[in-house]
C-alpha cells in the first residue's frame, strides 16, 4: 500500500490536482489499483453542481490516468519522467460519483511500444461500475 507521500515520489501531480489518495497494489509496467476518497470539500464541488455535487467525468478519467501513471512511472527506466494523455477512447460513464464515495481505480496496461502505450481503466464505487475506458499515454 502506498500513501500520498509515496505516490508523490512516483507521479508529479500535486494538490489540488493529485486525484488518488492511496495505492493498494501495483506491478510496474503492468497494472495498478488505487483509491480516491471523494470528499465534500473538494474544490470542484463548489460549481459542479451547487446543491447537487457530482464528481466531473473528466476528473474520474484523470484519476484513472494517474493510477495508470503509477504503474508506468514506477518502471526503472521511467523514474522522474511524466506520462501525458495521448487520447481517450471508449470512455463511458455509468454511475454518478458523489461526496462520501470511495472510488476504486483499476488500470491494466494493455499495450506498450517505446514511450507510447494504452491503459484500460475501470472506476467503481462499492463494486458498481462508475466509468471505464482506454487511455493512450506518452512517457516524456
Amino acid at each position: 500500500m502506498l500513501n500520498k507521500e509515496q505516490i508523490k515520489e512516483i507521479i508529479p501531480q500535486r494538490e489540488p490536482f493529485l486525484m488518488i489518495d492511496e495505492v493498494e497494489e501495483y506491478i510496474p509496467g503492468e497494472m495498478a489499483v488505487a483509491y480516491k476518497n471523494v470528499d465534500e470539500a473538494e474544490w470542484y464541488f463548489k460549481g459542479h453542481f451547487p446543491g447537487n455535487p457530482i464528481m466531473p467525468g473528466v476528473l474520474i478519467a484523470e484519476s484513472l490516468a494517474q493510477t495508470g501513471a503509477i504503474s508506468i512511472l514506477s518502471m526503472e527506466e521511467n523514474k522522474g519522467k511524466n506520462a501525458l494523455f495521448g487520447g481517450i477512447d471508449k470512455m463511458k460513464f455509468k454511475k454518478m460519483v458523489v461526496p462520501g464515495d470511495k472510488l476504486k481505480l483499476e488500470v491494466k496496461i494493455i499495450k506498450r511500444k517505446g514511450p507510447i502505450g494504452i491503459g484500460e481503466g475501470i472506476a467503481s464505487v462499492d463494486g458498481k461500475l462508475a466509468a471505464k475506458g482506454e487511455f493512450t499515454f506518452a512517457v516524456v
